[in-house]
């Protein structure tokens, strides 16, 4: 490999955009291949990173089969037969959907958008990292409000609104700590918000919150208000309950004119062909969803009881996954999992040191993890 003279050499640093300077990248999940190449193990079960464990419908397989013969193409732009099927399943115009590389990619566009240095976004101690990220990223300042019960303080982010204040990110449920809003507490926010504040209500995981099973009943589906605050963004994505993570497609619900500025700042054929397609065909199959959403139920209430028999105590979460505190520094357990061939999430970085995030995955793989947990807890204090 041909490099420069060092002494040739400056410090791009120098010339980055100020809100880089500092940046770190997010750190996701670590890949199966990689602990397989690390510490030569032969079995790995990976709970980190929230994906479906049953993976795509078969309908999406077969979708998938059939675009393959079209890859030649560029993709739909304007993602035409994906935004018809959203509005009818969801019962919105599609002249409010905007479709993203994945909702991180919206959450970007909505800060590109509307974010200048001048302004300030608020969002909640222990909330998902892409919000600081987009945050700093747009040399904006951060204003993180302390959380209640591991989730978000509306009276907190209410308080913390001033005239600089351009952009909220609510994650419900909350990510990393399944936490969520019920609908008095979030409509009497979103009433009190001045309207020049955009509200991003990010419902990656609305599949799995909004199931019966979880027995919640008064999560909200947040598409209900968009007529009456034109201030507020609804996020969602396939990568979770419909299994489509390594595909990246989500979407967003918003006024026609946040629509509007969002496309203005959005990629060309930012979501792929393939993606488009196996999301319009994941749609289509509610009993697949309904099955993953079941095995999620069933599953999380096995890792609880697991969690009770240890004595460890967890954040409730109507998520895939489950915040549990390990009751120690949680980098050592989990380089121990990780030694087991069991790959979760440490959250240190969200100011949670002690929890473990764990994915819920399937009866087979939850046994594996339980198992190796009770065997390393013993030997790591």
């Amino acid at each position: 490999m041909l490099l420069p003279n060092v002494d040739d050499v400056m410090d791009y640093l120098d010339l980055a955009a100020p809100g880089l300077k500092s940046l770190h990248p997010y750190q996701p999940g670590k890949p199966i291949d990689e602990l397989q190449r690390e510490y030569g193990v032969a079995r790995v079960v990976k709970l980190a990173s929230n994906e479906n464990p049953l993976g795509p419908s078969p309908r999406v397989l077969e979708a998938l089969r059939t675009e393959m013969t079209e890859l030649a193409r560029y993709p739909d732009g304007n993602g035409f037969t994906l935004k018809k099927a959203l509005s009818e399943h969801l019962q919105v115009d599609a002249a409010q959907l905007t479709i993203g590389n994945g909702s991180n990619d919206l959450l970007e566009l909505i800060g590109r958008a509307f974010v200048t240095p001048a302004n300030e976004v608020i969002f909640s101690e222990h909330s998902f990292a892409v919000y600081p990220l987009v945050t700093q990223a747009l040399n904006a300042r951060a204003v993180v409000t302390p959380a209640k019960d591991w989730g978000n303080d509306l009276d907190a982010i209410r308080r913390a609104i001033v005239p600089d204040t351009r952009l909220i990110f609510i994650a419900n449920p909350n990510n990393p700590t399944g936490t969520w809003l019920d609908s008095q507490c979030l409509e009497t926010f979103l009433a009190d918000v001045p309207k020049h504040v955009i509200v991003v209500l990010d419902e990656a995981y609305f599949e799995y919150a909004s199931g019966a099973c979880m027995g919640v009943a008064d999560y909200p589906n947040a598409l209900q208000w968009l007529n009456q605050y034109s201030n507020l963004i609804v996020t969602r994505t396939f990568s979770k309950a419909y299994g489509l993570a390594g595909l990246r497609v989500g979407y967003c619900v918003s006024h026609p004119q946040i629509t509007d500025l969002l496309n203005r700042v959005r990629q060309p054929f930012n979501v792929n062909q393939l993606a488009l397609a196996g999301a319009n065909a994941a749609l289509q199959d509610n009993a697949y969803l309904e099955r993953v959403v079941a095995l999620n139920c069933s599953e999380m209430r096995m890792l609880c009881k697991a969690f009770d028999t240890l004595g460890l105590v967890y954040i409730p979460s109507v998520g895939n996954f489950v915040a549990v505190d390990v009751g120690q520094n949680a980098a050592s357990l989990y380089d121990a999992l990780l030694h087991e061939g069991v790959i979760v999430r440490p959250v240190a970085n969200y100011g949670m040191p002690q929890h473990l995030r764990v994915t819920v995955g399937t009866e087979e793989e939850n046994n594996i993890f339980v198992a190796s947990l009770k065997k390393v807890l013993g030997r790591v204090k």
